[in-house]
């Protein structure tokens, strides 16, 4: 079963997370942020990845420590379960509607992070959140786990619904991208014979 269970612990937050991929989409999600409590409950239903979180982060100076450790975190736990990404598909691409809203996020679960963030927000918070970090947040999911993540936002006006359809479209891409492929099930998705880490 490919699954995880992490803690990392600095001196702004402790965060600890517990993932399984082959999951049926529960998540319990405490961060102390309400709306990006929302956003991991949408990546979990919607990839089918069982998702535990519990964050204590230093909020009373603002959220993006919290933000950004979170998305380290659940990156490392993901890139943990996925062990030497034997048999996946590897490839993944949503491009998902929401009321007025088109997102489309492509993965590549290659080991080698990098982040195309193309995410224009018409308002700068959300509740007391900033807008702003939700581009950190992704950030650090990709260095975390380790992998090529383009996240682009076509059109929209609500900003609400434009992170939620990212983060909704992250999650097809994950469930479509780890999915083992019937026809390479005992191979490396790689002509370099190995995923996650080599470059």
């Amino acid at each position: 079963m490919r699954k995880s269970k992490i803690t990392r612990k600095t001196n702004e937050t402790n965060v600890s997370v517990s993932l399984s991929i082959d999951g049926v989409g529960k998540g319990e999600i405490n961060t102390g942020i309400g709306f990006l409590d929302h956003m991991l409950e949408q990546l979990a239903k919607h990839s089918l990845m069982d998702i535990t979180i519990n964050v204590i982060g230093d909020l009373h100076i603002d959220d993006h420590h919290t933000t950004e450790d979170t998305g380290w975190a659940l990156g490392q736990a993901f890139k943990e379960a996925l062990g030497d990404r034997r048999g996946i598909t590897r490839y993944g691409a949503s491009l998902l509607p929401m009321d007025e809203t088109m997102s489309q996020v492509v993965v590549d679960l290659s080991g080698r992070p990098f982040l195309v963030w193309r995410v224009v927000l018409p308002s700068q918070t959300l509740g007391s959140m900033q807008t702003e970090l939700f581009r950190e947040w992704f950030q650090a999911f990709s260095m975390g786990s380790g992998i090529t993540l383009h996240v682009e936002n076509f059109y929209g006006v609500n900003t609400h619904h434009i992170i939620e359809s990212c983060f909704k479209a992250l999650a097809r891409a994950i469930r479509q991208s780890t999915e083992i492929d019937p026809r390479a099930s005992q191979e490396i998705p790689s002509t370099k014979g190995t995923l996650g880490g080599s470059l």
